[in-house]
Formats: structure tokens, C-alpha cells, sequence
């Protein structure tokens, strides 16, 4: 095991120490970032950058750094994938999200086992690759990218009509198990042609089924030890919800569920529910999920040759045209079919079916699997990827007003009170007392269960007022000052506030 995870990584010549490691990472992470942030005047998408990075400083780069270890890119790629779809679910608001449930189920399945079959077929019959491997390619690249998606629609702030957003951001969150499934069922269909085709359907409903139980169970339990144990420093919080990140995905997959689609589950229970420092978790995932973005990009840009990329760019092109306008939106419309959505809408959700890091991830399996042609498969899939994110990524503000679904700018922005009252309206205030016979002295704030129509702003505790957090304990004579929507909240509130909820 040690040899198969054995990083190689020579420049110039020359073995690198740890520290010389460190150091040209470290550097990496700077330029990428400062090329990131360089990249909104061009409308050129941060994580084109992130992957010129990566291929520059590889071997056939300047940079002249040997990476071939796709053992070490495949964990890093998992890891990076855990952190972002659960950094992805804590920023999901369920209210967001429900009215488009039912299409972003749909699309997360229906819609990528579509994509895959279409996609197949025209590689099997356009450039001769067997119907097994041109299926193998079409379900690599069936799904739409979690961290394209989120990355490009929050940090350009695109505010969109009709719950488009949440659709997609949903749809690019919980389809990554049906494509991976995919992905793995004819890598073993093209090692081995005698297998039965129909037994991978019983398999992909347990390994959702599972998925989907074991998120929610781990959600529910996450709440409860973040709530119960009493660490006394807000810093270890996100560093207990990432072990617990982790924890979800590995005892998922151990039972055979999809444990990408348990973490975002998990992601969205815990970022709906009341958490302590739950601000700081959020806040301190953004972060990893920026970082990680990076790292993945950077690590599979120094894992692909250009020289290899070249050859197949006709191909790869042709395959990236037909999955752009043919198969996506054919399987958009299709799944969609029986909801009552906007023709323009359709238009753009089959616009935007951004492809970027987890095809190329995904594409490292039949690497590792021994198929044949799986360097020229992982070349394809890798052009592919840059396509997408490079036309349909920096198209998306575009396609948006022509469409006419781009909300205007005076509705993006919040204003200040607005945020400071979590994004709701409030027209009341008033104080409420906590009475002796209350039965919530002795707990804390996190366990009242509060309304999301009513925040807490102020305690006033004899002659001091306390800023209340998740791990405030409720004591006796407790004056809580309220901001509530309307009267009926107020008394509604009082009267739990004193009585067993």
C-alpha cells in the first residue's frame, strides 16, 4: 500500500524534499488565486485558471513537475468532492430548494441516465468505440459539476427568475451518485462483456437508498452531538464537522450506499437546522471549499499531458458540441416533461449543464480499473470538461439575458438590515420574560427549536445585556428582547417561551 500511494514528483531533475513540496504547492495556491481573481474582467471562469495552472507547472509544462500517480489523485478528488458538496448543502436553504424538488430529483436520475445513453450512442457510432466504452464515456460525463456550479453562479452572485438557481445548484449537488454509479457499472461491463447489463439496476436503488437513509441519519445525529458536547472553543466546531463529513462518507460506502449523495444530504439537514456556531461552520467551509477547489483543479491539471490532449481535440470538440446542444437539453426537455416550466427556463437549465472537475475524476476509475484506451478515454473527458466550463461557464450571464431569466441588479442586492434579520422581513418587537415555572431553564438556545419568522436580538440578564448564541443557557428572570413578523408571533412565542413546547 505504501508503494501504490508513493507521490512522485520530481523537477528538473532533481527529488523534491517535503519542504521543497511545500513550498511550490504553496506558491501554486498563490498564483492560482491571484489569476482567479483576475479572471471576472475576462468573464473567464476561476477554474479554467486553476487547471492552466496545474498544466503549466506539469511536466511538459514550464514547471517540469512529474505527477502520474492517479492512486493519490483519485483520494485527492474524493476528499475535495466530500468537502464541497457538504459545503454545498449547508448554504442550500430547504425553502429554497422545495419547490424544485421534484425537477431536481428528476434531473439528478432520469435526466443523467439519459445524457449518458444518448451521449453513448453517438460515440459508438460516430467515432467506433464499442457500445460499452462509448456508454463508459457518455456516463462519465452525464452529470453536471457541483463545483463549477456553485463556484461560478455564488461567486458572480447570479441572481436568476423562477428558483432556477436552487434547481441547479440542487440538481448539480445530488446528481453525482447516479453518474458515478454509472460510471462504475460499464468500467466492469468493459473489463468484463459477459456481465449482465440488468443487474446494475437493483444495485443503483440501494446504493440511493442508502445514500439518501444514512445522509439524513447522520444529519439528524450530527445535530445532536455538535449540540450536546460542550468543546468551549468555537474553532473546533468546523474541525468536528468535517470529521463528521468524513465519518458519514466512509461508513456510507462501507454499506454500500452512495456516500457523495449521504454527505450533501447531510449538508443540507445540518445547514437547516438550529446547530451551535453554526455561522462559524458555514463560514469555515466556504473556505475549505474554495481550497479544495483549487487543490483538485491544480492536482488534475499536473496529472494530464497536453501533448496527449491534442490529438483527440477534434474528437473531443465534436462530443462536447453534441452533448452541449443535442443530449442535455433532449434529456432536460424529457425529464421535465410533466411539469409546468417555462420554455425559456428549460432552454437555460440545458444551457447550463456545466462539466468540470468530477467527469475528470470520475475518468481516473477505468484508469485504475485496467480498461483498455482508458488514457484516451481520460483525455477526451478531460477536454471535454474544459469545453464546458470554458463556453457554457463564461456563457452563463450571457445566455441569462438573452433568455431573459437574469433577475435585475437591484434585486440581488440586500440591504444591510435586511441581512442582520436573516433575510426576513420584521415588523415587531418586544420583550418576553422567562418566568420560574418556565421548563426551559437550564437549556440553551439551540435547543428551544426557534422559529425561523422570529430571531432572539438581545438578553437582558439584571443590569447586563448577552449577545445570545447556540450555547446560551436560559436562566430564571432572562428578559429576551424579539423581532418577530407580526403580533401573533409575539404571543405565540411568549407562551412557549413559558410553557413545554
Amino acid at each position: 500500500m505504501k508503494k501504490l500511494l508513493h507521490l512522485q514528483v520530481k523537477i528538473s531533475f532533481l527529488s523534491l524534499s517535503i519542504e521543497n513540496i511545500l513550498l511550490i504547492g504553496s506558491i501554486l495556491l498563490i498564483i492560482s488565486i491571484i489569476l482567479g481573481k483576475t479572471s471576472f474582467r475576462f468573464g473567464v471562469p476561476t477554474l479554467v485558471f486553476f487547471l492552466a495552472v496545474g498544466m503549466l507547472a506539469g511536466a511538459e509544462g514550464p514547471g517540469k513537475i512529474v505527477f502520474d500517480n492517479s492512486i493519490v489523485a483519485q483520494f485527492i478528488g474524493v476528499v475535495a468532492l466530500n468537502v464541497i458538496l457538504f459545503s454545498g448543502g449547508l448554504d442550500t436553504s430547504y425553502k429554497a430548494i422545495r419547490p424544485v424538488l421534484g425537477q431536481g430529483v428528476i434531473l439528478a436520475t432520469l435526466g443523467v441516465a439519459l445524457t449518458a445513453i444518448i451521449t453513448g450512442y453517438f460515440i459508438h457510432f460516430a467515432f467506433g468505440f464499442s457500445l460499452f466504452e462509448g456508454m463508459l464515456i457518455g456516463s462519465i460525463v452525464s452529470s453536471t459539476d457541483a463545483a463549477a456550479v456553485f463556484s461560478i453562479l455564488r461567486s458572480r452572485n447570479i441572481a436568476l427568475k423562477d428558483n432556477l438557481r436552487p434547481l441547479l445548484e440542487f440538481e448539480s449537488g445530488s446528481n453525482d451518485p447516479m453518474a458515478f454509479f454509472l460510471t462504475i457499472s460499464f468500467t466492469a461491463l468493459v473489463t468484463d462483456p459477459s456481465a449482465s447489463v440488468l443487474r446494475i439496476f437493483p444495485k443503483f436503488l440501494m446504493m440511493f437508498s442508502l445514500g439518501v437513509g444514512f445522509g439524513f441519519g447522520f444529519g439528524y445525529l450530527g445535530k445532536l452531538v455538535i449540540n450536546k458536547i460542550k468543546l468551549g472553543f468555537e474553532g473546533l466546531y468546523p474541525v468536528l464537522a468535517i470529521a463528521w463529513m468524513f465519518l458519514t462518507y466512509s461508513v456510507t460506502d462501507y454499506f454500500w450506499g452512495n456516500g457523495f449523495l449521504a454527505v450533501y444530504i447531510c449538508g443540507i439537514y445540518l445547514g437547516n437546522v438550529s446547530i451551535m456556531h453554526k455561522k462559524a461552520i458555514v463560514k469555515s467551509f466556504d473556505g475549505f471549499a474554495w481550497l479544495m477547489q483549487i487543490i483538485l483543479f491544480l492536482t488534475l491539471g499536473l496529472l494530464v499531458n497536453p501533448s496527449g490532449i491534442i490529438p483527440i481535440i477534434g474528437v473531443g470538440l465534436l462530443i462536447s458540441l453534441f452533448l452541449m446542444l443535442v443530449s442535455r437539453p433532449v434529456s432536460v426537455f424529457i425529464s421535465l416533461i410533466i411539469y409546468k416550466m417555462k420554455f425559456k427556463n428549460k432552454v437555460f437549465v440545458s444551457l447550463v449543464g456545466l462539466r468540470g472537475a468530477v467527469p475528470i475524476v470520475f475518468a481516473i476509475y477505468p484508469m485504475l480499473a485496467g480498461v483498455e484506451h482508458s488514457q484516451t478515454i481520460f483525455n477526451i473527458v478531460f477536454f471535454i470538461s474544459l469545453s464546458s466550463v470554458l463556453i457554457q461557464g463564461s456563457g452563463i450571464g450571457i445566455f441569462a439575458k438573452w433568455l431573459k431569466v437574469a433577475m435585475p441588479a437591484k434585486v440581488k442586492r440586500k440591504s444591510i438590515i435586511e441581512r442582520l434579520l436573516d433575510e426576513e422581513a420584521k415588523s415587531e418587537i418586544a420583550e418576553i420574560t422567562i418566568g420560574e415555572t418556565s421548563p426551559h431553564i437550564g437549556k440553551t438556545i439551540v435547543e428551544l427549536n426557534f422559529p425561523e419568522t422570529a430571531i432572539i436580538a438581545m438578553i437582558q440578564r439584571g443590569e447586563k445585556y448577552v449577545i445570545p448564541k447556540g450555547n446560551t443557557e436560559i436562566k430564571e428572570g432572562d428578559i429576551f428582547v424579539i423581532l418577530s413578523e407580526n403580533i401573533e408571533n409575539i404571543e405565540t412565542l411568549e407562551h412557549c417561551l413559558n410553557t413545554l413546547i
